[in-house]
Order: structure tokens, then C-alpha cells, then sequence
């Protein structure tokens, strides 16, 4: 299994480190727009991931692109795709995720993280800690999925939606491109593209 370069060291990259080393992954470098001081696992820095220099050496590797904001993470990642493969993934394995569920690249899955049968997940999504995400649920392209929420059957949510910490979505609901769906949020209907949603139960902001 190749080496992995993590792209954007700090908060969300620390704790992606975390994952890939519990995966049995071994981080070579990582890549920043500037050195970072806290240095928690001791890797070189590289400098940035764009500079030609790097983007050869990254043939070499695999990379995983850390970074917490989904409209970044994407720029990032395609970006980067111009010209190496796809980003490798990072899954915790306390994660459950069902034999039948298709993962694409470039995904976290945090935690006792739990994805049950016939979900899907896109390129480059967030699956948090401890997040449920039930069956024949459908989550977009560089979504995430924040820590304990909880996606009931047959959920659908599109490309670069936010949803918060502990927010409940009801079976069967359609969540647009997009949306930001508060913490502790109860979704007991449809939201359009690009809504904001909060409170029990959630309502347009």
C-alpha cells in the first residue's frame, strides 16, 4: 500500500492523520500554504501541494485532502485531479459500513461511523464521528456529514451540503445542493438548494 501525503495540515487534517494511522496507513509529508508549528505527528512539510515540484513527487503517493470546508475540499481536489488520480480515502476502522454500500473517493469516515445497506457516498464527502447514515440513503460530492447526526432510510442529499452535529433527517426526505442544515436540526420536510434550515422542527433561516 503506498505512502499518503496529507494536503492542509491543521484541525481536520490532524484528525485525518489520526484515521490513516489507525488504518495502518504511514504519512510521509504534508502539504500547507505555510509550515504549520504544531507539528503533531512529526511530518515534513513540503510546502504547497500546487507547486510543480510537488505535484511530480505526488505520483508517487497517495494524498488525502483534509480540509472541513466542502466548497475548498472540492477546488482542491479537482485541482489536483487535472493531474494525479483520484484522492485516497481515510476510514476509521471503528467505522461499520455495510458490504453493500459504495464509497467514492476521497471520503472520511470518522469514528463509529455507521452506513447501512444500498447508501452511497460521493467524491470527497465528510462522514463524521459517530454519524448514522441508514438505508439506500444517497449523499452528494463533497458533503459533510457532521458528528452524531443521523440520516434516516432513503435519505437523499446533494452536492456540498452541510449537515450539523446531531441534526435528525426524517425517512424519505430531498436535500438540495448546497443546503446547511443547523445543529440539532429535526428535518421533517424537503429542502430547496442552498437553504439554510434550523431548530426542532427545522425551518428556513
Amino acid at each position: 500500500m503506498r505512502e499518503v501525503v496529507i494536503i492542509a495540515y491543521a484541525g481536520h487534517g490532524l484528525v485525518a492523520c489520526d484515521i490513516l494511522q489507525k488504518s495502518g496507513r504511514t504519512i510521509t509529508a504534508y502539504c500547507d500554504h505555510e509550515e504549520k508549528q504544531n507539528n503533531l505527528f512529526n511530518l515534513p512539510y513540503w510546502g504547497k501541494e500546487t507547486e510543480p515540484e510537488n505535484l511530480k513527487r505526488l505520483l508517487n503517493y497517495d494524498y488525502f485532502v483534509a480540509i472541513g470546508d466542502n466548497a475548498i475540499r472540492r477546488k482542491i481536489v479537482l485541482q489536483l485531479m487535472q493531474t494525479l488520480p483520484a484522492p485516497t480515502e481515510a476510514i476509521h476502522p471503528t467505522a461499520v459500513i455495510s458490504n453493500y454500500v459504495r464509497v467514492g473517493k476521497g471520503v472520511m469516515i470518522g469514528a463509529n461511523a455507521i452506513i447501512q445497506p444500498a447508501a452511497s457516498v460521493g467524491l470527497g464527502t465528510i462522514c463524521n464521528t459517530a454519524c448514522i447514515i441508514e438505508h439506500e440513503c444517497e449523499i452528494g460530492e463533497f458533503c459533510h456529514i457532521a458528528p452524531s447526526a443521523v440520516l434516516c432510510g432513503n435519505v437523499k442529499v446533494g452536492d456540498g451540503t452541510f449537515i450539523g452535529a446531531n441534526a435528525v433527517i426524517k425517512p424519505n426526505i430531498r436535500i438540495g445542493k448546497g443546503v446547511t442544515v443547523g445543529a440539532g436540526a429535526v428535518v421533517l420536510a424537503d429542502v430547496p438548494d442552498y437553504a439554510t434550515v434550523v431548530g426542532n422542527p427545522a425551518r428556513m433561516k
